[in-house]
């Protein structure tokens, strides 16, 4: 995945893509502060969590969306949007509702969860098998609906 950062960073650099060289700069510096961070605890980042990092940075983009549009700054809200859009592209397609409805199912069935309590379970079995595909913030609601909270 680094080396597509690079290889996109220099594509917008020619194309003159002034928001995706900036969005793409962002990520990057993410990174390398999340590398220092797992140095310091003599860990590497794996693609899941490179995966993981683009996961909160759009997230975050989102919450500041939210605020932008309450307080109507909509320039400012657009702006957030396309790097939501650009942070977007490095991550694999997201799953369908189906396709995550079909994911819970086997994992409460895979895990044994019979109650609310093994909420955990299902979540980290998702989480091993679907990081960087599936939207957890839709995904653990819809797991406690149907260990029946």
């Amino acid at each position: 995945m680094r080396e597509r950062f690079t290889e996109e960073l220099k594509t917008a650099m020619k194309a003159g893509e002034k928001t995706r060289v900036a969005t793409i700069r962002l990520i990057t510096a993410a990174l390398k502060d999340r590398d220092i961070e797992a140095r310091g605890q003599g860990k590497t980042l794996s693609d899941d969590d490179i995966l993981a990092l683009l996961q909160k940075m759009i997230k975050s983009r989102q919450e500041s969306v939210e605020i932008y549009d309450k307080a109507g700054r909509s320039e400012l809200a657009d702006a957030e949007r396309a790097e939501i859009a650009i942070i977007q592209s490095f991550l694999p397609a997201q799953m369908s509702d189906a396709d995550v409805a079909a994911a819970i199912d086997a994992a409460i069935a895979e895990t044994g969860a019979a109650s609310i309590k093994d909420m955990g379970k299902v979540v980290g079995a998702l989480k091993a098998k679907f990081s960087g595909r599936m939207d957890f913030g839709k995904a653990s609601p819809a797991v406690k609906a149907k260990l029946g909270a």
